[in-house]
């Protein structure tokens, strides 16, 4: 683990950092308060740091201050190094925003065991913010493919709808269903049924470009927003092109290589119209496609000259 030891006295300096070395940590120093606010600064910055009270240009307490007010760090876990050992002084350093507080001359086992306290915080914090982002992620996704769930391709379209309102342009949007999927399954299993699901989410994933959005909106039907798309690629359409590389491909299963198809119902909207009937316009494409399979088939509303 990096630990930040800010610190103007060469001296105490050097042995504290020789003592932190010797415990196993990373050390990074710092001369002075503006030296350690920048690099707390930085995306690397380490999550523990020692700041000693009286430094030049900031001192150990307005590094602190300004790290939780106007960076808005509350994760750096801050020790603060001072001979100061009055109540009132130790009151305003915690009031900083600093975790803790340390009088110098200080003891090394208390300085050890302060540290320690301070590395099973930022651990524990660690271990929260991924937490933390594994909800957020599964709240977002389908288990099975990896792709934006229901909710979350919805959220998307909603928000690009808006967006597209804003700067009058025009989204493409395509559902796509997995043809004869019932057949696999009962040809060969839910396992490989699920394989065939995640393989198919594989391809279209791999061959939409990095700002458009795949979910997969139920059972092996997926939803496709398409924000944009230059005037370079209007003769052959996006979707034509997904639709013959899964027409091309066959997907590795326990069951050995399973042929697919899949049928398309794509619209388009200005953001003028409901997400409820934006939706209708797309599934009853959709249900076109499907009376032959295999296919793609546009909404009324589409622009021949886009497509």
């Amino acid at each position: 683990m990096k630990v930040l030891i800010a610190e103007d006295d060469l001296t105490s300096r050097t042995i504290l950092g020789a003592i932190l070395d010797k415990w196993g940590y990373e050390v990074v120093c710092a001369v002075d308060g503006q030296q350690a606010l920048d690099i707390l600064s930085k995306p690397d910055a380490p999550k523990l740091a020692l700041l000693d009270w009286n430094m030049p240009l900031l001192s150990g307490i307005e590094v602190c201050r300004k790290l939780r007010n106007d960076l808005a760090d509350e994760s750096t876990y801050v020790i603060i190094l001072t001979s100061r050992s009055e109540k009132r002084n130790i009151v305003e350093g915690l009031n900083t925003g600093a975790n803790d507080y340390i009088i110098k001359p200080y003891d090394n086992e208390e300085l050890h065991a302060r540290i320690n306290v301070g590395k099973r915080m930022v651990e524990i914090q660690s271990e929260l913010e991924k937490a933390k982002h594994a909800l957020i992620y599964e709240a977002m996704h389908d288990s099975l493919t990896g792709l934006y769930n229901r909710k979350a391709i919805l959220e998307m379209l909603a928000r690009e709808l808006s967006r597209a309102k804003r700067s009058k342009g025009i989204l493409h949007i395509g559902m796509c269903d997995l043809d004869h999927f019932k057949l696999i399954n009962d040809k060969y299993g839910h396992q490989t049924g699920d394989e065939v699901l995640q393989g198919f989410a594989r391809i279209m994933d791999a061959n939409l470009r990095d700002y458009d959005f795949i979910g997969r909106y139920g059972g092996e039907e997926f939803l496709v927003i398409l924000p944009s798309i230059p005037a370079s690629a209007k003769k052959m359409n996006c979707f034509t092109r997904l639709h013959r590389i899964i027409s091309d491909s066959r997907i590795s299963t326990r069951s050995g290589e399973i042929p697919v198809t899949v049928s398309i119902g794509v619209t388009t909207a200005d953001g003028s119209k409901g997400i409820d009937d934006i939706l209708a316009e797309a599934d009853y494409a959709l249900y076109r496609a499907k009376e032959t399979r295999n296919s793609i088939c546009y909404s009324a509303q589409c622009d021949e000259s886009s497509l």
